[in-house]
């Protein structure tokens, strides 16, 4: 399924190339979700993740309160989820769109290759309050208005829905691990700017 996934995303990819990337091409958020065929939680949750960290205006802000709605639909054990119409009809430039398609067949490529089922206990559906929460707290770093704060957050909900896809513990392993590392860059630069602050209003006269 992975496979034939991959082919088609590649194919729109190339097609969208062959169009020269025209205005009609343009895709939104619901189109990725109909290439995919479906539309369970790990799927939205990667598809949000990836536009994410694109350089589209708004778009982190928007997508994490997507991501809540699959942290809290993911808790109470759902496995699918309407994408408000709002939400489902963000669309991407004609550039990006592009890159959006290739880098998405690029994923799943490099999933096949690299991923399998092992440490089975890690994607049990025992865990799947803590794998909500930790998504949660993604979205949240996700919202918070950082140079680049996106990066980090995104890229551990891309491991963690492809993890958890391919029951693959490892992915979600190195989910928590460059999500801590994205919480404590967001920790770093919030610090740094309240220091920033500080000195200024030291500065003010009194």
């Amino acid at each position: 399924m992975k496979t034939i996934l991959s082919q088609r995303l590649r194919q729109a990819a190339e097609v969208h190339r062959a169009g020269g990337g025209g205005p009609d091409l343009k895709l939104s958020l619901q189109d990725l979700v109909r290439l995919h065929g479906e539309s369970s939680l790990a799927v939205l949750l990667m598809l949000l993740a990836v536009v994410s960290v694109l350089p589209v205006a708004g778009a982190g802000t928007l997508m994490s309160l997507g991501i809540w709605a699959i942290a809290w639909s993911w808790v109470r054990e759902r496995e699918t989820l309407s994408l408000p119409q709002r939400l489902g009809n963000l669309s991407l430039n004609e550039r990006w769109s592009g890159r959006c398609l290739q880098g998405l067949a690029w994923l799943y490529e490099s999933s096949q290759r690299l991923m399998r089922p092992r440490w089975a206990w890690l994607s049990h559906a025992g865990t799947r309050a803590w794998w909500g929460a930790w998504i949660a707290l993604m979205g949240f770093v996700i919202f918070v208005p950082l140079p680049f704060g996106n990066v980090l957050p995104g890229v551990s909900l891309v491991l963690l829905s492809l993890g958890w896809m391919f029951r693959d513990g490892l992915a979600l392993l190195l989910s928590t691990a460059v999500g801590l590392v994205g919480v404590a860059y967001g920790l770093s630069v919030g610090h740094l700017a309240v220091q920033a602050f500080d000195r200024m209003m030291d500065l003010l006269p009194k």
